[in-house]
């Protein structure tokens, strides 16, 4: 069973359990004993599965079962075992007699309703606060399950509650008024306390993540600003320098699929223009914002540029502002697929079209049909950019560079040849295997370059099984043949962690002197100063998630464990990252170098990289709403500084 259904089961035996509990006690509140003994025994049975579903989720990790292992069972078991006691063999005399009982067994009914009380709020910690557990939200809850006793104590005391016959009941247990206000003083105490004790947690917690590593001495490294981490002047030698200038406006826009959209655009068009160069070509680029309202920047997702031509506004520039330019520049050292877009708003502005293609290509020409195509969704409706009709005669040897710009995966599927996929995220994989009849899921912000040898029939490219098709015919007018009825919903999904042949990799990750863990969870969290349901990691919301510390060099190490029930891709700027393992098991294929990648729910991701990029750089979920509501943070290399706030600076909705 995979982590993501144990999780799932796990949720539904605690919200069963909650329901039993609740039903016991108020079915023994209506002096229905045989119905109230059949419910304890099924919430007696619920919560052993309980027991016994977190202690097979606890295999899947630490991070799973946390709340649930230090509070939430322990409350439930407590609560449980209490009201077995109490309520269990008055339930069992009562059973044995005829009709119902002439009075509340008051008793009994507190009992059994504390337990409900405590599986309500195990199950309610693990849905709103999540990982981590505090000090501060464990004495918080103990303190409201206590409230919720001592409430129902009061209510089933209440001396206006009459017999059948008129009478006050005086086998109702009555409490003092005096007695009633000192243990809910107590209470408050308590609940104070945690409060208290979670806010010193808290504020502990927000100073620099040192990932284990050692801590930098004061003047250790000469301080140097973002904005001292430029691009070079000039191509490397047999390079050329490529300049473009490219306007952000909005415009009405016709796509290739016939829809006129109104969109914010680079140029005028979606996507904007693409963005190519020759292996060792200076690149520079010139941003203009013509009328985009809340301002654009351009971040070269994936390239590993200097950290000030990384685009994050706030972090390494300040926004372009209508009517303002600002100029990136760096050497296309890396050939590749990547691509570009604003990082000011980003939810909002590439979705509405502010992206474009980057690619870099080797100075051999390879003589092949390139072609690249973006996918975007617009209005709920997912196209492909670059042209849904291309000729390849046959023989002709065709690259395929598909880029999700979106912040969901999409499902390719290549019907009528065997292929290969020759590179992920701009790097190329070692001895790819040709491959027929298999679907690519291209997580949030990827890039597959796809390779074949034309046949003599048609090819067709799918997305998301028919949302959109790209043709690649032989000649003109060629039939669209088998390809156009092949089924290919059905086809596997390749497994790129076992594709492709293992080779050296430079990078000792068992040497890694830096260790991050990043669980992603949902919770109530702050971000940007207000409290809300936020995208957590580690149970923080942006801007209070502490910094990653590094020091340039340093081999650095990060698992990445989702612990919700949404894909979270992840995006680390001005690094490539060599994954290890996925849920305990070890990359066996091709070494894969990416810079995102798809952690879905209940997965456990482990990927390393060389500190070699100094700046600050941000460290993201590239589901772009998921970064908005939280799920962002910072890796910032020891004695570099910046100028323009940093992610606290940034106080506008979308500024990832």
């Amino acid at each position: 069973m995979t982590t993501v259904a144990l999780i799932l089961l796990d949720h539904a035996i605690a919200l069963l359990s909650v329901v039993a509990w609740f039903a016991a006690g108020v079915t023994l509140l209506l002096r229905r004993a045989r119905p109230a003994l059949a419910l304890l025994a099924v919430a007696l049975l619920l919560t052993l599965a309980r027991v016994a579903s977190v202690a097979v989720l606890a295999g899947r990790g630490w991070w799973f079962v946390q709340e649930k292992v230090l509070l939430g069972l322990p409350m439930l078991v407590v609560a449980a075992v209490t009201a077995i006691m109490i309520a269990g063999p008055r339930l069992l005399g009562s059973a044995r007699g005829v009709g119902r009982p002439e009075k509340v067994d008051a008793a009994g009914v507190v009992a059994l309703f504390t337990a409900a009380y405590a599986a309500l709020a195990g199950f309610v910690v693990t849905f709103l606060i999540g990982y981590p557990l505090t000090l501060g939200t464990a004495l918080i809850t103990i303190a409201v399950v206590i409230a919720g006793v001592l409430l129902t104590v009061r209510v089933l005391a209440a001396p206006n509650v009459k017999t059948s016959n008129g009478d006050t009941d005086p086998d109702r247990p009555t409490v003092s008024r005096r007695r009633f206000l000192g243990v809910a003083g107590g209470v408050v105490v308590v609940g104070t306390a945690g409060a208290g004790a979670g806010s010193t947690l808290a504020a502990a917690e927000a100073v620099a993540d040192e990932g284990g590593g050692a801590a930098p001495g004061p003047g250790s490294r000469a301080a140097v600003s973002v904005t001292d981490l430029r691009g070079p002047d000039t191509p490397a030698p047999g390079g050329v320098r490529r300049e473009y200038v490219v306007t952000a406006r909005k415009a009405a826009v016709r796509l290739e699929s016939g829809r006129d959209i109104d969109a914010w655009t680079f140029d005028g068009t979606v996507p904007g223009p693409p963005i190519t160069a020759t292996q060792g070509d200076l690149v520079e680029v010139k941003l203009i914002n013509h009328d985009i309202d809340g301002g654009v920047t351009l971040h070269w997702h994936g390239y590993d540029v200097p950290c000030g031509e990384d685009g994050a506004a706030g972090l390494t520039q300040d926004v372009v502002a209508p009517g303002g330019e600002f100029v990136y520049r760096f050497r296309a050292d890396q050939a590749g697929t990547y691509w570009y877009h604003t990082h000011y708003a980003s939810h909002v502005g590439v979705t509405r079209g502010l992206y474009g293609a980057l690619v870099v290509k080797p100075r051999e020409d390879t003589g092949e049909l390139d072609l690249t195509l973006p996918v975007h969704t617009f209005d709920g409706i997912a196209t492909i950019t670059g042209g849904a009709e291309h000729l390849a005669p046959a023989g002709t040897a065709v690259r395929l560079r598909l880029i999700n710009t979106d912040s969901d995966p999409h499902w390719f599927a290549l019907a009528g040849t065997p292929f290969r996929v020759a590179a992920v995220d701009g790097r190329d994989l070692v001895q790819p295997g040709e491959i027929s009849r298999t679907g690519l899921r291209l997580p949030a912000a990827g890039r597959y370059d796809v390779v074949f040898v034309m046949p003599e029939t048609s090819v067709a490219l799918k997305l998301d099984g028919h949302a959109a098709t790209v043709w690649l015919r032989p000649q003109a007018g060629a039939p669209d043949g088998q390809a156009s009825t092949i089924d290919t919903t059905g086809w596997s999904e390749l497994d790129l962690l076992t594709y492709g042949a293992p080779a050296p990799v430079a990078l000792r990750a068992d040497a890694a002197n830096r260790h991050f863990t990043m669980v992603l969870d949902r919770g109530l969290a702050m971000v940007d100063g207000s409290p809300t349901y936020a995208r957590t990691v580690n149970g923080r919301g942006h801007p209070s998630i502490p910094d990653q510390l590094v020091t340039e060099g340093d081999i650095v190490r990060l698992t990445v464990v989702n612990r919700s029930l949404e894909t979270h891709p992840w995006h680390l700027h001005g690094h490539t990252v060599l994954i290890l393992s996925r849920e305990g098991k070890p990359v066996s294929g091709s070494p894969l170098w990416v810079d995102t990648f798809d952690v879905r729910p209940g997965q456990v991701w482990e990927v390393a990289f060389r500190a070699s990029n100094p700046g600050i750089w941000m460290n993201h979920c590239h589901n772009l709403p998921h970064a908005d509501q939280g799920m962002m943070l910072q890796l910032r290399y020891d004695g570099v500084t910046t100028p323009f706030g940093g992610m606290a600076g940034m106080d506008m909705p979308g500024h990832h």
